[in-house]
């Protein structure tokens, strides 16, 4: 039963980070275009700081502890599809740092990147995200 719950946590938690992962990049597209220091850019600047701090990093941190709790609970370390999810997490999580060292920048009021960069960038979750999937639901390899 303890299992059950901790997977429904789990799933709730990495919805909610993804959403974060997704919605973050698009608020800099946006960002990006914004005269330093304008009314505007401001308004951006407490929109990401409120989706990192209230959402995304809580809901990061329940997801990878609920998963290697769920991953302890199952011992199923040496199956090949739950290693292949967990490269996909590392780098989610590194996509993760990523978006918060843009987001430091424009905190700075600096604009190294272009619109079409976090265009770009957008997308990454999204191919991550299929690969989990892939991973969880038709366990490749095993």
């Amino acid at each position: 039963m303890i299992y059950a719950w901790i997977k429904v946590i789990h799933i709730l938690a990495v919805v909610s980070w993804m959403a974060g992962l997704f919605y973050l990049p698009r608020l800099f597209v946006y960002h990006v275009g914004k005269v330093a220091g304008s009314d505007a850019s401001e308004t951006f600047k407490v929109m990401e700081r409120r989706l990192l701090n209230a959402i995304m990093r809580p809901a990061c941190v329940v997801a990878l502890i609920t998963g290697l709790w769920l991953a302890s609970l199952a011992q199923n370390f040496s199956d090949p599809w739950l290693w292949l999810k967990l490269a996909a997490v590392v780098m989610l999580a590194g996509y993760h740092g990523m978006l918060e060292r843009h987001r430091m920048q424009f905190v700075r009021d600096e604009r190294r990147n272009s619109e079409r960069y976090f265009r770009i960038i957008n997308e990454i979750p999204t191919v991550l995200l299929i690969i989990i999937v892939i991973a969880v639901v038709v366990r490749p390899f095993s």
